[in-house]
């Protein structure tokens, strides 16, 4: 989740409708400038014992932020507590239970993310080792109760933690038990980004089982391949979902307003604190009518805040996010940019993607997502057959893209082979999940512990 720094200076206020769509239309680029921004989440534990470490422990989480520090990370502080670093690979940041996120810069290819990746987790595996600290990739934690877990110190999430049980049951799975990977992708024009946004919500239910790893509870298996897909079923109806509004003819920035407006609201950041307004009403708060700040308008900061507190499947900033993806090992991180990438950056790729699931009702949409996190590449297609059967043709479809980008790194190699990983799942029709089943009613026995083996 986004990391809060106070603002420079004086800020435009937020008083018509033109300034809530500024953001997006902002976003618009040649595509000369477009660029990739993958993010990736991690399970961080101990090496000792396999617990959570909290954030004040010896060799914690705040001892591991400092230590990043060598690498040349920037700390961002909150009530005198580091809880995020910033530097020429982005900004590091913590989930609420201490997952360890690296939100990477905007890049111009593939080549460049994967390094940018590498980099990071040599930074971390080597501060690690001096802590006795352990990563792990995984869509969820395998064995923690979220009484296990540790609280990070940030004013945001008290807020949300807060919130969460009032509207959904999952809520609170979500945000400490739960690992993304995320790929940021930009846009040409209002209609560029409306025909990227119905692609990529179509065939989001397609990642989600590609990367679906989050198979175990508590230590046991709990009934599905991505339980972390599973768990956004039931965490806030208003904030999640497919979005039917997306698909209906003349959908764009307005009508995503007009979604926005009808989020309630999680909080307002005054003078390096969260003001708790979960519940409240955005255009409330535009009447200067909100009860926690009566009489004051909305800063542009407030809607930019506002607008990172929606977790639909596809979600649109001043880019487009990509989140149905569980977190996954190392060798899988490169291939959820290569494949949004191949589909969205590519004019013809993206026709043909739009071809093959044009055709679709919003029921039918839904119930392949809704299927997915059981199912996988298993999960019935509409008109007949199983996501699996068209996993491939959306590989080669993405892939026709990567090529005709023609993004070579110093030995010649476009972007393609970081697809490699997706074409082995679509191949063998087994999923990392299903990997982790069968070693766990195998050569683990039972033992849930020897996920940890599973290095990141």
């Amino acid at each position: 989740m986004s990391t809060r720094e106070a603002s420079a200076g004086e800020e435009r206020l937020i008083e018509s409708r033109d300034d809530l769509v500024e953001p997006m239309a902002a976003g618009e680029k040649p595509r000369d400038a477009w660029r990739i921004g993958t993010e990736h989440e991690k399970i961080v534990y101990s090496r000792k014992d396999f617990h959570a470490p909290s954030y004040d422990e010896p060799g914690g989480i705040r001892d591991l932020l400092k230590g990043l520090e060598e690498f040349g990370w920037s700390p961002i502080e909150e009530g005198g507590k580091v809880i995020a670093l910033k530097g020429t690979d982005g900004a590091i940041s913590l989930e609420p239970a201490g997952q360890f996120e690296l939100s990477g810069a905007p890049l111009e290819n593939l080549h460049q993310t994967c390094a940018e990746t590498g980099r990071h987790l040599t930074q971390v595996k080597a501060i690690g080792e001096r802590f006795g600290i352990g990563f792990l990739g995984l869509g969820m934690w395998p064995d923690k109760a979220r009484a296990e877990l540790p609280i990070m110190p940030k004013g945001r999430y008290e807020i949300m933690m807060r919130h969460m049980p009032r509207v959904g049951s999952l809520g609170l799975d979500m945000m400490l038990r739960t690992c993304t990977i995320q790929t940021n992708l930009d846009y040409a024009s209002e209609a560029d980004m409306a025909k990227k946004f119905r692609v990529s919500l179509a065939l989001q239910p397609l990642a989600t089982a590609l990367f679906a790893n989050s198979p175990f509870t508590e230590g046991k298996p709990n009934g599905y391949l991505s339980y972390r897909s599973h768990i956004w079923s039931d965490t806030d109806p208003q904030r999640t979902g497919m979005l039917p509004f997306v698909f209906e003819d003349g959908f764009g920035y307005e009508r995503y307003v007009d979604y926005m407006l009808d989020v309630p609201m999680y909080f307002v950041y005054r003078d390096g604190k969260y003001i708790d307004a979960a519940g409240l009403s955005f255009r409330d708060f535009m009447a200067g009518k909100l009860s926690v700040l009566p009489g004051e308008l909305p800063r542009e900061s407030d809607w930019i805040d506002h607008l990172s507190t929606a977790f639909p499947e596809v979600r649109l900033k001043s880019f487009l996010e990509m989140r149905g993806a569980d977190g996954g090992p190392w060798n899988k991180i490169c291939a959820l940019p290569a494949l949004w990438v191949g589909l969205l950056y590519d004019d013809a790729a993206l026709d043909a993607a739009w071809e093959l699931v044009k055709g679709w009702s919003m029921d039918e949409r839904e119930a392949l997502r809704d299927a997915v996190p059981r199912l996988a590449l298993d999960a019935p297609l509409p008109g007949g057959g199983k996501l699996r059967d068209i996993a491939g043709q959306v590989l080669d479809i993405a892939r026709s893209g990567l090529a005709a980008r023609g993004k070579l790194n110093e030995s010649g190699d476009n972007e393609t082979g970081f697809l490699a990983p997706l074409d082995e799942i679509v191949e063998s029709g087994i999923v990392p999940a299903q990997r982790l089943l069968d070693l766990y009613n195998g050569e683990w026995g039972g033992d849930i512990s020897r996920v940890y083996e599973e290095s990141f």
